[in-house]
């Protein structure tokens, strides 16, 4: 099947711990995990997911200093593990982000899509990077926003501290995103921004929220996971806790045009005088 039959969207949310500065383990790790998630065994009333969704930074963690060494050569390892899974399984990935060294030796946090041929159809680069983690010193940032397409359906991208520049989202939004994926390794103790940042795109822009968070420690950091599924009301309709788990929800899209129907913000929008 290459797109879906109806409006619903089976998501499987993969959040996980990463082990900073060990990328062999990191891929291990998450080959197991996306076994695990196309996996019925144990499961009653299985279904399997159209799309999979992974953290933020998950190959490598925010060993930067390291990113000489062990980041993912122009995303050749990443590409190649998530193309062949993809494909065998029929599923497509949100493939989180991963460490990328690029062409000219410059580094990149970077997302790819990949659909359920196995075809990466898009790849984004953080556009904002955060200071507090020292991104702006290492990497390269984006410079395209995350509008793809995927089963006929529009969708966006924007990685962990994107999310506090709406203008991005909204950006997302008036080019039809209907759904936001959010891959993130967002950390304690701001977990009740975590929260409500990702409410507030999805009420603003009448649209579902898919955010991965990772768990666990590296460093002085500890993450609390809360990975989120928010509908285009703001209700959430699955939360992590702060242990590794695979959330699954299923989405019916039909939600975002009855939404945008009933508060027509889209039309109601003066951007001329803001």
């Amino acid at each position: 099947m290459n797109e879906l039959s109806n409006s619903s969207l089976h998501v499987a949310v993969i959040q996980m711990d990463v082990k900073i500065g060990d990328p062999s383990s990191n891929y291990q790790h998450i080959e197991r995990l996306l076994d695990e998630a196309v996996d019925s065994s144990g499961i009653a009333s299985f279904t399997k997911p159209d799309v999979i969704v992974l953290p933020e930074m998950w190959n490598t963690g925010y060993a930067l200093t390291e990113l000489a060494d062990i980041a993912d050569e122009q995303g050749v390892r990443t590409r190649g593990m998530l193309s062949a899974f993809a494909k065998h399984h029929q599923v497509n990935i949100v493939a989180g982000s991963v460490a990328v060294k690029q062409a000219d030796g410059t580094f990149a946090n970077r997302s790819f899509v990949f659909n359920r041929n196995g075809e990466v159809v898009h790849h984004y680069d953080k556009l904002h990077l955060f200071r507090l983690m020292d991104e702006e010193q290492f990497l390269q940032q984006g410079v395209h926003s995350g509008e793809f397409r995927m089963d006929d359906i529009s969708f966006g991208i924007m990685i962990c501290y994107d999310i506090r520049f709406p203008e991005l989202a909204r950006k997302l939004a008036l080019g039809g995103a209907q759904i936001l994926f959010v891959p993130a390794q967002w950390p304690n103790p701001r977990k009740n921004h975590w929260r409500t940042l990702l409410q507030a795109r999805a009420i603003e822009n009448q649209m579902y929220v898919v955010a991965c968070n990772r768990v666990g420690v590296s460093g002085d950091t500890s993450f609390f996971g809360s990975s989120m599924v928010i509908d285009p009301w703001g209700e959430v309709l699955a939360e992590g806790g702060e242990q590794e788990q695979i959330l699954r929800t299923t989405i019916d899209l039909e939600l975002v045009t009855n939404v945008r129907k009933r508060i027509p913000i889209f039309a109601d929008r003066r951007p001329e005088l803001y």
